[in-house]
């Protein structure tokens, strides 16, 4: 599907430059939320229907990082599915990460340090050189939230490999619109409500098999089990032996909006969405005087930006004292061009 073709099936109040805050649904996804929330309303349906978003949204989610489906779990947010490999750490591990890192990708590591548990921090252009003999685990965001900058994915991969380090990151912030290998890393964590333009409340987990082995399932319930539906009782542990047996029981709605969300993405390709919107990007960099740039993440530190952009009805965030705008595929021109002119009239 042609992005021409793709943006008629959202409908933004133009100026939304913060996807990096929360993504909008496209038409799909708030049909079948509001269809959902009717049979809800009146009891029209059983739980199970709803329940089939989970697996698909788990599926197109797999297929966008290029990992097996059986290997992805589901959860309610990154830190919450990062808590089991953190756990598994040994006393006295090291955990690299940068400097200026989101914490749900650093609060996991940090709470284990009462037990022994080191992380160090350096600046993350420096990651792959600092990464040695005594590093366990690094840890870093395929692109930072903070500024958009996008890590050396594959140079920090194979520097960790070289040292028997094993490798996390948080892709909230690029898995959508930058295309990347998750099956080089041994967890992919992502949010699913950024880029991937799903309702709050869903995130999925990359947990390569050899890892599997050395974490505890400690959340598990009934949905963890080999069989859901004969799980609702009663001993033994049964549970699924694969990535499911880290899966949290669903917030059904949550996923009923997020598959619609997944599957398009999957339809317009990662390829062209990163096209459009470093495009975009780099036409705000460039009416700005700045050098173009590989993000859809951009900062800028204007005098006032806050308040101009404001006043023109654009909504960006500000992030460590600078404003953040973020491009996606339903953004246009027209929207860089209204940014820009708040910014230099």
């Amino acid at each position: 599907m042609e992005i021409e073709q793709a943006q008629k099936l959202w409908q933004p109040e133009p100026g939304w430059l913060n996807t990096a805050s929360y993504g909008l649904p496209p038409d799909p996804a708030w049909a079948a939320l509001q269809e959902a929330l009717a049979d809800w309303r009146v009891g029209r349906r059983s739980a199970e229907g709803w329940d089939e978003s989970t697996q698909r949204a788990r599926t197109a989610f797999a297929g966008l990082i290029g990992v097996p489906a059986v290997d992805v779990t589901v959860g309610a947010a990154v830190s919450q599915l990062l808590a089991p490999v953190a756990a598994a750490l040994p006393a006295g591990a090291t955990v690299l990460v940068p400097e200026i890192e989101f914490t749900s990708n650093l609060f996991p590591w940090l709470a284990q340090t009462e037990r022994g548990v080191r992380v160090r921090t350096v600046p993350a252009s420096e990651l792959a050189d600092a990464i040695d003999a005594d590093t366990d685990l690094v840890a870093f965001s395929v692109v930072q939230s903070s500024d958009g900058s996008v890590a050396a994915y594959d140079e920090i991969v194979a520097a960790a490999r070289a040292h028997g380090a094993l490798v996390a990151v948080d892709a909230t912030q690029a898995c959508g619109w930058l295309p990347f290998d998750g099956s080089r890393a041994d967890v992919v964590a992502v949010g699913g409500y950024k880029w991937l333009m799903g309702p709050r409340g869903c995130a999925y987990a990359y947990l390569a098999p050899e890892l599997r082995e050395r974490l505890r399932p400690d959340a598990a319930g009934w949905y963890a089990g080999a069989d859901p539906q004969a799980s609702y009782y009663g001993p033994p542990l049964r549970l699924a032996d694969d990535a499911r047996r880290f899966d949290i029981s669903p917030a059904w709605f949550s996923w009923v909006g997020a598959a619609p969300a997944l599957e398009l993405v999957a339809e317009i390709g990662v390829p062209a969405i990163r096209e459009h919107d470093v495009a975009l990007a780099n036409r705000f960099l460039t009416g700005l005087g700045r050098p173009p740039g590989e993000s859809a993440i951009v900062t800028v530190d204007v005098p006032d930006a806050e308040q101009r952009l404001a006043r023109a009805g654009v909504r960006a965030a500000v992030r460590a004292g600078r404003v953040r705008a973020s491009f996606h595929v339903y953004s246009t021109e027209a929207d860089v061009d209204a940014a820009l002119a708040a910014l230099t009239n």
